[in-house]
C-alpha cells in the first residue's frame, strides 16, 4: 500500500473534522476541570467518538473520567493519548485542551482507515496528568497491554522533538507543635510554623548543592490562625524532581532530612506522606521522534531538538508509559518562546488561533506517524529495539 497516499488520506480526514476538533478544544478550554473531575471533557470526547461510529468504553480502567476506543482488526496496535485536566486557578494554562483535541483528531483519522490499511489504533482518555497519575493507574489496570507504541503531543512555545521530562514525587508534611498565647505565655508554646519555615530554609540551602537537572519546590498549605496564637499545626506540600527515578531516591532522603530538622530544632513533631505514584522520567524513543519530526516537517512545522536557547523541563505520567511501551511526547508551538506554560498568558494562546492550528497540525503529524508504524515494519522494529535498549532510569 502506498504510504504517501495513506498519509494524504489522513491529512484529509483531519481537515474534514476541523469544526469538530476545534469545538472539542474550545469546549474543554472553556470548562476547566481538575484531575479526576473531568466529567465534561470525558462526556464531550466520548460523545464525539460515538458520533463517528466507534464503540467507546466510558469510565474505563476503574476511573470515572478515563475512556478507551478501538479501531482496526489486524496489524500493530498504536495508542494515542488524550489529556484534558486543567490547573487550579489558571485553567488550561498547560494546554491540555489541545492535547485532547489533537489526540482525538489523530485517533479518528486513523480509525477511518484502520481496516483498509491493516492497523489498529486505541484512543485513550487519560485523566489527571497534573499530579493525579491517571496514566499510572491505567497502566496498572492493563490499558497498555498489547500496545506496540504510544504517542501524544503537548503544546509549548516551540516545536520540539521532546520535552525534558524528569522524575517527580510529591510529599505532604504536617508539623505538630503546642498552642500558647504568643504574648502572655510564649515559653509554653512550640511553634509549628517555625518548624515549617526552618524546613523551607533548609531546602533553600540544599538547592545550592543539587544537580542542575534536579528541582525542589514547595508551598505552605496551613500556617496558623492568628498572630497571637503560637501555631500548633502547619502543613506544607513539596515537589521533588530528579533526572531519573534512580536519582530521585537519594534526593528524597536529603529533602526529608531538611524537613525533619525543622521539627527537631523547634521541639515539634512531623508527619509526612510520599504521595503515590511517582512519575518516571521519559524514555524518549528516538526512532519514533524522527518519524514525528519528518511528518511535522511535511506539513510545514520545523521540529528541533531542545537546546540551551529553548527547552521545556517538567514531569508527566507519560514518562511511566514510556517505561511500558515505545513512546514519544513531542512539543508543538502555540505561543512565542518567552511565554511560559502554566501561566494565564499561555492559557490565552491555547484558546487562540495558534492553539487551533496546533490542534490540526498535531493531529496530522501524529496520524502520519501512526501510519509509518503500521506500514513500515522496519520503523516499528527500530522503535521496539530502541525501547528494549533504553536504560530505564539508570544514571
Amino acid at each position: 500500500m502506498d504510504l504517501d497516499a495513506v498519509k494524504g488520506r489522513l491529512v484529509d480526514e483531519v481537515d474534514r473534522r476541523t469544526d469538530l476538533l476545534l469545538e472539542a478544544s474550545h469546549g474543554i478550554h472553556e470548562h476547566p476541570e481538575l484531575c479526576y473531575e473531568e466529567t465534561y471533557a470525558h462526556d464531550l470526547l466520548t460523545g464525539f467518538i460515538e458520533d463517528e461510529g466507534l464503540a467507546v468504553e466510558r469510565h474505563a480502567f476503574g476511573l470515572d473520567t478515563a475512556f478507551a476506543a478501538k479501531a482496526g482488526a489486524t496489524g500493530p496496535t498504536i495508542a494515542v493519548c488524550c489529556e484534558y485536566d486543567a490547573l487550579p486557578g489558571i485553567g488550561h494554562a498547560c494546554g491540555h485542551n489541545i492535547i485532547a483535541a489533537a489526540g482525538l483528531g489523530a485517533g479518528l483519522a486513523t480509525a477511518a482507515v484502520a481496516d483498509e490499511v491493516g492497523g489498529r489504533v486505541v484512543i485513550l482518555g487519560t485523566p489527571a496528568e497534573e499530579g493525579g497519575g491517571g496514566k499510572v493507574r491505567m497502566i496498572d489496570a492493563g490499558a497498555f497491554e498489547g500496545v506496540d507504541a504510544a504517542l501524544m503531543v503537548h503544546p509549548a512555545g516551540g516545536d520540539l522533538t521532546m520535552m525534558n521530562v524528569i522524575a517527580i514525587q510529591q510529599i505532604r508534611v504536617t508539623y505538630h507543635g503546642q498552642a500558647a498565647h504568643a504574648a502572655a505565655f510564649p515559653h509554653k508554646g512550640r511553634n509549628a510554623l517555625d518548624a515549617a519555615v526552618l524546613g523551607y530554609n533548609n531546602i533553600a540551602a540544599l538547592r545550592q548543592h543539587i544537580r542542575p537537572d534536579e528541582r525542589i519546590h514547595g508551598i505552605f498549605t496551613e500556617a496558623g490562625d492568628k498572630p497571637n496564637i503560637v501555631p500548633a499545626l502547619t502543613s506544607a506540600y513539596w515537589y521533588v524532581r530528579a533526572a531519573t527515578l534512580r536519582r530521585l531516591q537519594p534526593l528524597k532522603e536529603r529533602v526529608l532530612a531538611c524537613l525533619q530538622a525543622g521539627a527537631d530544632a523547634t521541639g515539634c513533631t512531623m508527619e509526612y506522606t510520599w504521595e503515590e505514584p511517582a512519575y518516571a522520567d521519559m524514555q524518549d524513543n528516538v526512532p519514533m521522534m524522527g518519524l514525528y519530526a519528518a511528518n511535522a516537517g511535511a506539513i510545514g512545522r520545523v521540529t528541533v531538538e531542545p537546546d540551551d536557547l529553548f527547552s521545556v523541563v517538567g514531569s508527566t505520567d507519560m514518562g511511566n508509559v514510556s517505561y511500558e511501551v515505545p513512546s514519544i511526547h513531542p512539543m508543538i508551538k502555540v505561543s512565542p518562546p518567552h511565554i511560559s506554560i502554566h501561566t494565564p498568558e499561555f492559557a490565552d494562546f491555547a484558546r487562540g488561533p495558534e492553539g487551533d492550528q496546533a490542534v490540526l497540525d498535531g493531529a496530522k503529524a501524529l496520524a502520519m506517524t501512526i501510519a509509518d508504524l503500521w506500514l513500515r515494519p522496519e520503523a516499528l522494529e527500530a522503535a521496539t529495539e530502541a525501547f528494549r535498549a533504553a536504560p530505564k532510569g539508570d544514571g
